[in-house]
């Protein structure tokens, strides 16, 4: 494509050192859509007629068909997609393919496949989190009253009912779609026509390449838009975020999975055994997620790094935003589909998280709160009921089997209504302030998420 500057071939080592076919082949759907889009331009500009259009179309549809049954032969010679695609074309039909070059470059053209390959992947991705919402939704209408701990430091804290606990993950992952959405409005902005980096003294009409493609603006500014990567990395730490709160996730179905807690089973489809120990369950998939994460947020800070020094405009570097975007994107919706799939139909085993909601320390707020409402200022309550619990671990046994005289010990204030506190679903009844897990509230949000995304609107 520069022969005529050039005087001796591009060294083996380099062109294999600079190829990028081998991963942005993927971008031919999006490459060919562009380059469709382009033929109307310079078709209305007067630089290719309207029969000439025509067969550049014709012949990058059937270029199109013959990638996607394997009988397309990718040259490593011709570095990318782009120039696969073009010389495809040409040796296809002519002259005709030679001319839709014409007042565009590499820099904008790969500028408009990432964004058109970003603004589809966007959408999937989308998607796969309702997906994986609406699993986690399931479950929580499966077991409506189940109880658990709910855990700070990984130490009991206080109940709360199963359903509230995945109806955390829900709100995360409600907040991950709002972050597609608002980065979905970046990402789809139109390049093309911005050329290497200065645009182009043959004028081609950008509006009419971005109405075909079905973006609503267009770039502003030639330099900045070749150069730009920002919805790239926007959409890297989006999924670094998805994947984080996939891998919390994770380590609560690991914990919650094990002998010690017990309080969840997976199915045998979603589990791995051992090559030795045959009494073996392991959960491998929750395993993987929060392994992955890890690579997730590596491929973010990959491209974080390649751009962070680069001077204006384009520069080769820019070549290594494919393969961490690329890599991101498999593994995410991976990760959600089988995740949704695991989660779906995993059962929790509510005497096990009865069980351990037994442990009557679990309501030793609820007492501090019994005597706050007793007009003890909260300090003083908090000390009494330390002091109480120390008392009740000497004495090994719980709240609900000491005496009131016992609980007169350290407050005069106890009356014999104290034992009503110690009751988990009275518990559970009075925590009834907004965003609370009463078994009112917990319902009121199921019934609001199963109206919410059963309406979901695609992005």
């Amino acid at each position: 494509m520069w022969k005529g500057r050039f005087q001796t071939e591009t060294s083996n080592l380099v062109q294999k050192y600079g190829e990028s076919i081998s991963y942005d082949w993927r971008l031919y759907a999006y490459d060919i859509e562009g380059s469709i889009a382009q033929a109307a331009a310079l078709q209305e500009a007067g630089i290719i007629t309207k029969p000439e259009e025509r067969k550049i179309a014709k012949g990058l549809r059937e270029i199109k068909t013959e990638i996607e049954t394997g009988e397309f032969r990718f040259r490593t010679s011709l570095e990318d997609i782009h120039m696969n695609i073009e010389r495809a074309l040409t040796e296809k039909i002519g002259d005709a393919g030679a001319k839709l070059h014409t007042a565009r470059s590499r820099n904008d053209q790969v500028a408009l496949d990432t964004r058109l390959y970003c603004r589809a992947e966007s959408t999937a991705l989308f998607d796969r989190v309702t997906t994986m919402q609406n699993a986690l939704l399931t479950l929580a209408v499966n077991h409506p009253e189940a109880v658990v701990p709910g855990y700070t430091h990984l130490q009991r804290g206080q109940p709360v009912l199963f359903a509230h606990h995945l109806l955390a993950y829900i709100e995360m992952l409600e907040r991950d779609k709002q972050r597609i959405r608002d980065c979905y409005k970046r990402i789809n902005v139109m390049p093309l026509g911005s050329g290497a980096l200065a645009g182009s003294t043959i004028i081609l009409n950008r509006k009419l390449v971005a109405e075909k493609l079905g973006f609503p603006a267009i770039t502003q500014n030639s330099m900045d838009a070749v150069s730009d990567r920002d919805y790239i990395a926007e959409l890297l730490f989006i999924i670094s975020m998805i994947g984080i709160h996939l891998s919390r996730l994770s380590e609560d179905i690991i914990l919650w999975a094990s002998a010690e807690f017990g309080f969840i089973e997976l199915s045998d489809a979603h589990t791995t055994g051992s090559s030795l120990m045959p009494q073996k369950k392991n959960p491998d998939v929750a395993e993987l997620t929060r392994g992955k994460t890890g690579r997730l947020v590596g491929n973010l800070m990959s491209l974080l790094m390649t751009i962070k020094g680069l001077p204006m405009t384009y520069n080769r570097d820019l070549q290594e935003d494919k393969e961490p975007l690329f890599d991101s994107l498999d593994q995410i919706k991976l990760a959600l589909e089988v995740m949704a799939e695991m989660m779906a139909v995993a059962k929790v085993r509510e005497d096990k998280t009865l069980e351990a909601t037994s442990d009557p320390f679990l309501l030793a707020t609820d007492l501090a709160d019994y005597l706050v409402l007793k007009k003890v200022p909260f300090r003083d309550a908090h000390e009494i009921i330390g002091k109480l619990t120390a008392f009740s671990l000497t004495e090994a046994r719980g709240f609900g089997e000491l005496t009131l005289d016992e609980y007169r010990q350290f407050s005069d204030v106890f009356e014999n209504d104290v034992f009503k506190v110690l009751d988990i679903k009275t518990a559970l009844r009075a925590r009834k302030a907004v965003g609370a897990p009463s078994p009112v509230n917990v319902g009121r949000q199921i019934s609001k998420w199963q109206k919410r995304l059963s309406a979901a609107a695609a992005l």
